[in-house]
């Protein structure tokens, strides 16, 4: 593909891109697990662009070879200031294994989707390998990995718990959830010649401090963790560790953490900083991305994961749903981040003017699709709470819904030229549109919303995730009663109905969480068959690091209540849940009907597997054998009311 740009356009990625540039000694080089995509939907490149912007020279290393001689570990030699590290946009144990910890073939992260371009565990492996090599130089990591790791948590692919990463990694210092904010400030403090081991006061931040050193914070209020060695006898209060962790990440007026990792150190994790204001999350999309992958992969097939958002634009961070089985808050946070609609408009512009660019905008969105510009309508109640959830168990008082925003957003897209629809692919909350706690003004909006998106913006299908129908394991969940998916279909059809359309709902659904039974996973399945549902978005759960969901699964109880909870844990538990989601297919019927029989849910069979009869008008002798409900009943037989 041709571009307008040259390679060096790019951040450079070996010697000679750097030589080019004229520079003999790099400031700081990055190592990330995923491929060189310079687009601000990849952790490395906003890096780079961001330590780039600081009038520094810096490098991006890509998926190093960790297997033979080093030698991309060692090819631009030391930096000046520090290494950076990321495993990548993914968790690279997510990225490599199935719930069933099956290796995956495919990595949507590089050149022809290939599979084996990094390790298990790659932060750690990196970080390693970088410390073995340059001891003397100081290695920051960041990135979900590191992120969501840096506490005791539990690690599934392991079924261990593991210590927080910096002490497995060796690494000086960890930058957790998004990084602007922490790198700038680490960037200043070390060009005003600050010592690396001085960095101990950056919010966002988190280093190993030896317990005999730890002192009580003059700008944060403490809160002692139970240490690792404590969490790893007793599940109890590696639980009870969470509830502080999560509290505490999504808190503007957060407490410092403390958790011992070994015998002499603890872990110090510094509260995080209040969300980006909208001038600097525009600062941070405005950074002179070329928006591709570097050129060094044109000849080694698409990168499945840039194809997937190159025609998209994300509005905003950050995600106030707090789902339970869910990372997005812990990484970036439950307060949004939006940026101005100029910056906006000012990104569809550039997507317009990509060569094979066909007029379709794929998504304007963002975590959940629409959370743009929505904050509390009073901050400073906003300051003082410790919900992990706004709108969990009830659409919060104090937050403001309204769509307005958004809804101008997709209107003036949709009326620029050279785009002829845009799309929304991210996940919409439909409670949100049905807020009973909303001002008029607001509750107009969601109807705007709602029929400005269904008419306008749906690629023939739209994805919404009700995720369970049971409302007990949707409790767990942190999601609304399935009562509300039923309103929201009733209204997307009609207004289909009314715009003569023929678009469909995509609903998410997860077996095996926390909470749900076969008998839940019955329930679902005959709910989705009446609803005229064959479901293809579905996953089963798998525990990743800084879940509610997770810790349930490990210790057995909810973290927040210290109840004991079922979760299936087993494969073979996990997979019995996860045939319901496929009822309609042949070769499940007789397993599921097997199961069935063994909960005494025999009327469920019925349900799925058979049309349902007339009552007789006849009364039946109670000496006359009962019909088996295993055997068609070509009689009396009617369809099922969708």
């Amino acid at each position: 593909m041709e571009t307008p740009y040259k390679v060096s356009d790019w951040l450079p990625t070996t010697l000679k891109e750097v030589k080019q540039r004229g520079w003999e000694e790099l400031d700081v080089i990055i190592f990330s697990g995923d491929a060189y995509i310079d687009h601000p939907s990849f952790g490395a490149a906003v890096i780079g662009r961001i330590i780039e912007s600081e009038g520094l020279k810096v490098a991006i290393v890509p998926q190093p070879n960790w297997r033979d001689d080093l030698r991309d570990f060692k090819k631009l030699g030391k930096p000046r200031l520090f290494f950076g590290v990321s495993a990548g946009s993914m968790d690279s144990m997510v990225n490599h294994y199935t719930a069933n910890k099956r290796l995956r073939s495919d990595d949507a992260y590089t050149p022809g989707g290939k599979a084996g371009f990094r390790p298990d565990y790659a932060t750690i492996t990196y970080t390693n390998i970088l410390k073995e090599l340059f001891p003397d130089i100081p290695v920051v990591i960041g990135g979900i990995e590191a992120s969501l790791r840096r506490v005791t948590h539990y690690d599934y692919w392991q079924d261990t718990l593991k210590p927080g990463i910096l002490a497995s990694s060796k690494a000086d210092l960890l930058v957790y959830g998004m990084g602007e904010k922490p790198l700038k400030e680490i960037l200043r403090l070390l060009n005003k010649g600050v010592p690396f081991s001085s960095l101990t006061t950056i919010p966002q931040t988190a280093y190993i401090c030896n317990k005999n050193e730890t002192k009580p914070s003059k700008i944060w209020s403490d809160i002692t963790l139970f240490s690792h060695d404590e969490c790893l006898k007793d599940k109890i209060k590696y639980a009870r560790n969470f509830r502080h962790v999560e509290e505490e990440s999504n808190r503007w007026q957060a407490a410092r953490l403390i958790q011992g990792c070994d015998k002499d150190n603890n872990i110090i994790i510094n509260p995080p900083y209040p969300p980006l204001s909208t001038k600097d999350l525009d600062a941070s999309f405005d950074l002179p991305y070329t928006r591709l992958p570097h050129p060094k992969y044109h000849k080694k097939g698409n990168i499945p994961a840039f194809e997937m958002i190159k025609f998209s634009v994300n509005m905003h961070r950050g995600c106030f749903g707090g789902c339970s089985f869910c990372t997005i808050s812990a990484h970036q946070g439950k307060f949004i981040a939006s940026r101005s609609e100029k910056s906006i408009l000012k990104e569809v512009r550039q997507i317009t003017q990509m060569p094979d660019f066909k007029g379709y905008i794929s998504d304007l969105g963002g975590p959940s699709a629409n959370m743009y510009q929505m904050k509390g309508k009073d901050l400073k109640i906003c300051e003082r709470c410790t919900r992990p959830s706004c709108i969990f168990p009830n659409i919060c008082s104090n937050l403001n819904t309204d769509h307005t925003a958004m809804t101008e957003i997709y209107k003036k897209v949709n009326r620029m030229h050279d785009i002829k629809k845009a799309f929304i692919g991210s996940g919409v909350r439909y409670d949100m549109l049905y807020n009973k706690m909303a001002s008029t003004k607001e509750q107009e909006s969601h109807k705007l919303y709602m029929e400005e998106l269904i008419s306008n913006h749906v690629s023939g299908r739209l994805k919404v995730a009700p995720e369970h129908t049971s409302d007990d394991v949707l409790k767990q969940m942190r999601k609304p009663s399935f009562k509300l998916f039923h309103k929201f279909k009733m209204d997307f059809e009609a207004i289909n109905k009314r715009n003569n359309l023929n678009q469909q709902i995509i609903p998410y659904f997860i077996s095996s969480h926390p909470g749900s039974k076969i008998e839940d996973m019955a329930n679902l399945a005959v709910e989705t068959k009446q609803l005229d549902f064959k479901l293809e978005q579905v996953q089963d759960f798998t525990p990743t690091p800084m879940t509610v969901a997770t810790v349930i699964f490990y210790s057995g109880v909810h973290p927040y209540t210290l109840k004991e909870t079922y979760t299936a844990k087993s494969k073979e538990e996990k997979l019995d849940q996860r045939v319901f989601l496929f009822w309609y297919k042949p070769e499940y019927k007789k397993q599921i009907t097997r199961l069935l029989e063994q909960k005494n849910q025999v009327e469920l069979v019925s349900k799925l597997f058979y049309k349902e009869k007339k009552e007789s008008t006849k009364p039946q002798s109670d000496s006359k054998p009962k019909p088996d409900y295993r055997k068609k009943n070509k009689h009396n037989t009617t369809k099922r009311r969708k």
